[in-house]
């Protein structure tokens, strides 16, 4: 069974035109037979009333002439019946049964009729000239004129409406699916975190009712992330003032250089908290795509890494020169994705990033405790840790949400996975396009 609506749609509509042929097919033929029977027994009767009237009219020395013009213009002929004939009768048919009852009734009751005669077929028809005469005859006529040809205009006219039913078909089918399809995509879009072009509001009134309550819904989580976005990004902004503060009043105010280092790095946390909640309420896709070098995002990256102590092995593939994404959101996820495995496995083993037909993996390594299979998908959304913590670091869980997040906004995605020397592989996943 096709998986499309397109195809199921077009199969059914096919399947009814052609059970409808097919039916109205099965009528004409049914409605058919007696017409064709009767005709075909009016042909056999003239024939034969017709050489009867010839032969009586004719002289004895211009029968056997007549009775050749007869075979080469008609297909006439005109052979005695033998008692040793051996006859082939006609098929036990609805139409051949009452081809032989429209005979009877006009030639008589002694009529017989044959499809084969010692060996030679055609349509076989015995008279007598007179009905007291005990001579017998057989006429033979050519045998289409005892079968029913369904005529070939009638058969080319069956292949045209049935050929140009599944063409209407089609276009139905196609027409329903049409703005379907245009919901499938915005749906999409949306479920990327991007804001879809409003879906024309036109066609049968199903469709336009539908169309309304997308745009209005789309229109309302736009609103919505908007209206969350800047409240994250407000607060976040509001406490980054009075941390300033508190930093340096500690800086001047504690003696106790050990409570004073105590204190700074509390304050260094909420700072990173406070970070994560910016990343996670910029719009990612104010960005525009364009053409980056990801082969040197990457390495900066690396050499930005090394700089504060964290070193890990660097694989790059050829051909990530020239790929059309979002630099900034990229660096935000690869970096969330490095502090992860620093914080939480002990540290990235290797950075790898390579492509694979039209979709570009970038991998990340640790020997750390893992994430449990069932976990991995949870841990995807926002504000949700592990309830172990893998570790006792503190954090938002905001960091691979952010991740999901950009992968889904590239038409890509994050995969998690066990690492089989210990640890975990995290593998983002964006959609290639080269630029």
């Amino acid at each position: 069974m096709p998986r499309s609506l397109l195809a199921r749609t077009f199969l059914l509509l096919a399947l009814l035109v052609l059970a409808s042929t097919a039916g109205w097919l099965a009528l004409f033929s049914h409605i058919d037979v007696e017409p064709r029977a009767r005709e075909a027994a009016t042909t056999a009767s003239s024939a034969v009333n017709l050489i009867r009237a010839s032969i009586f009219a004719a002289s004895p020395r211009k029968r056997p002439q007549l009775l050749a013009e007869f075979s080469s213009t008609e297909g006439i002929r005109l052979l005695p019946a033998e008692e040793n004939d051996v006859i082939l009768p006609m098929p036990e048919s609805r139409f051949h049964q009452l081809l032989r009852e429209n005979l009877m009734a006009r030639l008589g009751e002694q009529t017989r009729i044959a499809a084969e005669v010692n060996g030679e077929p055609g349509f076989w028809v015995s008279f007598r000239l007179n009905p007291r005469d005990a001579d017998e005859y057989w006429l033979v006529l050519p045998r289409e004129r005892a079968s029913r040809n369904f005529a070939a205009r009638w058969l080319s006219w069956v292949v045209l409406a049935v050929g140009l039913a599944l063409v209407v078909a089609w276009l139905i089918a196609s027409r329903i699916s049409r703005p379907l399809k245009a919901f499938a995509r915005s749906a999409q879009a949306l479920g990327r975190g991007q804001t879809p072009t409003p879906l024309p509001e036109e066609g049968t009134e199903e469709i336009r009712a539908l169309a309304t309550a997308f745009n209005t819904m789309a229109h309302d989580l736009a609103r919505h992330e908007k209206d969350r976005s800047e409240v994250l990004a407000g607060i976040s902004h509001d406490l980054r003032t009075p941390l300033t503060r508190l930093r340096l009043e500690i800086e001047m105010s504690v003696s106790d250089t050990a409570a004073q280092q105590g204190m700074s790095a509390d304050i260094e946390q909420m700072e990173a908290v406070i970070s994560q909640f910016m990343d996670y309420a910029r719009t990612e896709s104010g960005e525009p795509p364009s053409r980056t070098d990801l082969a040197a995002l990457l390495s900066t990256l690396h050499e930005r890494q090394h700089a504060i102590g964290r070193t890990f092995a660097l694989s790059l593939a050829p051909g990530l020169e020239a790929v059309l994404l979002r630099p900034k959101a990229i660096n935000r996820a690869v970096v969330n994705l490095l502090d992860n495995a620093w914080k939480y496995g002990g540290g990235a083993s290797s950075l790898e990033a390579v492509h694979h037909g039209n979709e570009i993996h970038i991998t990340i390594t640790d020997h750390g405790p893992g994430i449990p299979e069932s976990e991995q998908e949870r841990l995807k959304r926002p504000f949700t840790r592990l309830n172990t913590a893998r570790t006792d670091v503190t954090g938002t869980g905001l960091g691979l949400a952010i991740v999901e997040r950009i992968a889904r906004l590239h038409d890509g995605r994050l995969e998690l996975s066990p690492n089989p020397g210990g640890g975990l592989i995290a593998r983002l996943i964006l959609r290639r396009e080269v630029a």
